[in-house]
């Protein structure tokens, strides 16, 4: 298999265009690789959402440990400089958009990811995160 097909097929997906779900992800990536309480990720909070930034990040703190308490599988992240998306982070970025307005989708998507069918935390989480963002004026929202 060549590199440019390897790629294609690892990350299949580009980075969000909307600076909310691009900034989201990269916090997740840094969560995922370096812990919840990752500087990095607070910075970027702080520096993106302002003086309310606390409320989305702790969320977004207890949906990657909610997430990875869940899960039967492992969850494909990502490094935090790649312009590409796995399906795995398609997949959390849309169940972070839709987990308020369409619970019933994003349970589903949520239990194909983690392979099991105990989300009702992540899920909640999910929506308070999502919610939160709202209150901000920045709601995480799929394109198209």
């Amino acid at each position: 298999m060549s590199e440019p097909s390897q790629t294609a097929a690892l990350l299949p997906f580009a980075i969000p265009a909307d600076t909310t779900q691009r900034l989201v992800l990269i916090a997740l990536r840094r969560m995922a690789a370096h812990g919840l309480r990752d500087a990095v990720a607070g910075s970027l909070f702080l520096n993106g959402f302002g003086m309310h930034f606390r409320r989305p990040l702790v969320l977004l703190r207890a949906f990657v440990l909610e997430l990875g308490e869940a899960s039967a599988c492992k969850i494909c992240i990502a490094p935090c400089c790649s312009l590409r998306m796995t399906r795995d982070e398609a997949c959390l970025i849309g169940v972070l958009a839709v987990a308020a307005s369409n619970p019933a989708c994003a349970a589903r998507h949520l239990r194909d990811l983690t392979r099991t069918r105990g989300i009702g935390e992540a899920l909640s989480t999910a929506a308070a995160f999502n919610s939160a963002l709202a209150d901000l004026g920045r709601p995480l929202a799929l394109n198209g």
